[in-house]
């Protein structure tokens, strides 16, 4: 399972034009499910995101979780997060699991996140989203279950 995590001032989230989801400051997290993933990486994932500490104390030190500064979370469902661009120039997603196993982990992890009492916001699964981001710093974190 793989994560990429955006710390941002401000995001929203739109469909067909229809606005979906928005937060201030806070974290974009894209959440792509590989084959094989298992509830044992998204608990990995999502409790690594939850502690996090990469926004700023009052020193300017990145020393805050996103549950320490009371911020929330635009959660995203990403499968190209698993392209294979190793041949050709079209990338393969043939390592990313299956859209209805990876929407029931995708929807597992917004809970598991939630019972971190952190406020998640969410896109559409299987939809296509237009996200708007405002990057703070910007502060990009990519992580991997099969590495924590």
């Amino acid at each position: 399972m793989r994560a990429v995590v955006q710390r941002v001032l401000s995001a929203n989230l739109k469909v067909d034009g229809k606005l979906i989801s928005e937060i201030g400051r806070g974290l974009v997290v894209f959440l792509g499910v590989g084959q094989g993933d298992d509830e044992s990486d998204l608990i990995k994932i999502t409790s690594k995101i939850a502690k996090l500490r990469i926004f700023e104390d009052e020193n300017k030190k990145m020393n805050l979780s996103v549950k320490d500064v009371n911020r929330e979370i635009l959660f995203v469902s990403q499968f190209t997060l698993y392209a294979d661009c190793r041949h050709g120039n079209r990338p393969s997603f043939i390592d990313a699991e299956k859209p209805e196993r990876a929407n029931e982990l995708y929807m597992k992890g917004q809970m598991l996140l939630e019972k971190e009492n952190i406020m998640v916001k969410t896109g559409i699964f299987g939809a296509d989203m237009k996200i708007d981001a405002l990057n703070d710093g910007p502060v990009t974190i990519i992580l991997d279950s099969k590495e924590l």
